[in-house]
């Protein structure tokens, strides 16, 4: 049990805190897109990080009305993961010294990010659904599409583009 939060004794808590995770992770992830889209040198990538900021902050906002419908106050607990991929993300990109290795790099780290939320979202959902909270998991789902749509985007640009250039 982490020292400020409550011990996990059923999968309500475990929903919970799992909400309190990713929202969390999200409200980092909020903080650290500027950063890359103000480094970022290929437009369509730079684009795409724009909009991925915007969907962001309607995630949260999907979260805050989970934790709302759920009747839990809305707060996050550190989520060790999402720091460690975004401290990864920053310490390569400070590594890098080539504009489009660097677009490389941060498109990778970006995929890192969506594929935790991809986890985190589908496990929600599961678990919502379990709790008899559909109400819930509809909510939740639209955030997984979007990162799920969000994630093909990134493959396109790389595949098309970016790792090309890079290389």
């Amino acid at each position: 049990m982490g020292l400020l939060s409550k011990p996990i004794k059923t999968l309500d808590d475990l929903f919970v805190h799992t909400l309190q995770d990713i929202y969390y992770a999200e409200n980092q992830i909020a903080k650290s897109l500027p950063k890359m889209i103000a480094k970022a040198t290929d437009p369509e990538l730079k684009q795409g990080f724009e909009t991925h900021l915007e969907e962001t902050k309607g995630q949260i906002k999907r979260l805050e009305q989970v934790f709302q419908m759920h009747g839990q106050p809305v707060k996050g607990v550190t989520c060790a993961a999402m720091d460690g991929i975004l401290d990864e993300a920053t310490e390569t990109m400070s590594d890098v010294g080539d504009k489009e290795v660097l677009d490389a790099a941060m498109l990778s780290a970006a995929q890192a990010v969506e594929h935790y939320e991809i986890t985190r979202y589908g496990t929600l959902i599961a678990f919502a659904r379990q709790l008899g909270r559909n109400d819930c998991a509809g909510v939740l789902q639209q955030t997984l599409d979007e990162e799920k749509a969000t994630d093909r985007k990134l493959t396109a640009i790389a595949e098309s583009k970016v790792n090309r250039k890079a290389a």
